[in-house]
């Protein structure tokens, strides 16, 4: 897990928390859980509501950790600026991931789905509260292997990316079709220019 401090944010959202997990094996509860969270009320629903208190994304869409990095900051300043698009600045992020404005196809593209095999958890909150208290909560969650972020890059689908980012008919990318490589740096470059610029165009 990788730990990011702001300390120019509130206290409330002065630290960021990074996990990727693989072989996940719960994703179809695990989203059950976030709208059963999200629609219960009273007590329980309060509980419930702050052991999911998370951003579960979709893995194998994040080109990066740049990527990823620059949705978490966007969405933590837009939660500093009270200038949410959505409810939280955990649904913020995957928000700001999506390429278009639509929340719902937000949560369906870059959201947990029964079929997740692989997740990022995201957890912002107080510098003060210890690495190894988030962690423990993630991993009573998310039931998975808690592995490197290094390993990102073997699980991206870059099919998928460039379907939904709509980058397919971009002459620089076609002209790298025999270097995949560079095509996906360019790939890369380009949707994660999109996410810094989104909250600017929305």
């Amino acid at each position: 897990m990788e730990t990011y401090t702001y300390k120019h944010f509130p206290d409330r959202i002065s630290s960021a928390h990074i996990a990727l997990f693989t072989t996940v094996k719960n994703a179809a509860e695990l989203r059950s859980r976030i709208v059963k969270a999200a629609t219960t009320e009273g007590p329980e629903g309060k509980v419930e509501r702050e052991t999911v208190n998370f951003a579960f994304i979709e893995a194998k869409l994040v080109t990066s950790r740049l990527h990823l990095q620059t949705a978490v900051y966007q969405s933590m300043l837009a939660d500093a600026q009270n200038a949410l698009k959505t409810k939280t600045v955990h649904s913020e992020i995957i928000w700001s991931l999506n390429p278009t404005n639509t929340i719902t196809e937000a949560l369906r593209r870059f959201g947990v789905s029964d079929n997740s095999n692989s997740l990022l958890v995201v957890r912002v909150g107080q510098q003060a509260v210890p690495v190894s208290e988030v962690e423990s909560q993630m991993k009573s969650v998310v039931e998975g292997d808690l592995v490197s972020i290094e390993t990102l890059s073997d699980i991206i689908d870059w099919a998928a990316v460039k379907k939904y980012y709509k980058l397919n008919g971009e002459s620089a990318i076609a002209a790298l079709e025999n270097d995949r490589s560079k095509q996906n740096a360019v790939v890369d470059e380009l949707v994660t220019s999109f996410v810094a610029m989104k909250s600017v165009m929305s």
